[in-house]
């Protein structure tokens, strides 16, 4: 499985949305959407409003983040904004984990999986089965720029392990901390989708062009895969 990458949009320069998007639609493989409602993490970033802006620009998928207590508030109007994937969080849905996975779908979204660096994967070992993408996070929720948790390396390994045991076919998507520092560590340990933000490609050079270029190479150089 070759890496992918999805850019974290709350990291990106708001005043110029439309250039930005233009050039990582060139360069990147989706958009990931944070969604946080001021409650389950005290942080309010993007919407379903940013995604229909966006939409009309963004040649590539956008998945989304909810970061939110009641994440079956917002599963219909993400749909509708244009979500390809849409991940609650592991800790939101233990009432009702199947009929949201089910709900995700049938709005015509692929289903997504989110856990806390705190969260064992035994929390959702009962629908893994069912599930597109497992995200782990690899710092704790809510702000950009937090030091990586070296203790998801092993979830990391268990979530491959778990997969490759089972046949299930889930993506592993990072969300943290995923930079030059971090690279090689990641990939080995099994990941497969790499979300990329402020370290991990827009404070790499004040030309957006030139900071995905960077980070490819940055990338090769740590895993030795050429993008």
């Amino acid at each position: 499985m070759n890496p992918e990458f999805s850019v974290s949009l709350m990291c990106m320069d708001f005043l110029d949305i439309k250039h930005q998007i233009e050039v990582l639609d060139q360069n990147i493989d989706g958009y990931h959407i944070d969604i946080m409602d001021g409650h389950y993490c005290k942080n309010i970033t993007l919407s379903p409003d940013f995604m229909r802006a966006c939409a009309r620009v963004a040649k590539k998928p956008m998945d989304v983040h909810l970061m939110t207590t009641n994440p079956n508030d917002w599963i219909d109007a993400c749909a509708e904004a244009g979500a390809a994937l849409i991940s609650p969080h592991a800790e939101t849905i233990n009432t009702d984990c199947f009929r949201t996975l089910n709900h995700i779908r049938d709005v015509g979204c692929k289903a997504g999986i989110t856990l806390n660096p705190a969260t064992p994967l035994s929390e959702c070992r009962h629908y893994l089965n069912r599930i597109d993408v497992l995200t782990l996070m690899t710092v704790d929720v809510g702000f950009a720029g937090q030091p990586f948790i070296t203790e998801m390396l092993a979830k990391i390994a268990e979530a491959k392990r778990l997969r490759e045991e089972n046949n299930w076919h889930y993506k592993i998507m990072i969300d943290g901390s995923c930079n030059k520092k971090t690279f090689h560590q990641l990939y080995e340990a099994g990941a497969d989708v790499f979300i990329l933000g402020t370290s991990g490609l827009f404070s790499l050079a004040p030309d957006l062009q030139a900071a995905c270029g960077k980070m490819k190479q940055q990338f090769a150089e740590e895993t030795g895969v050429v993008l």
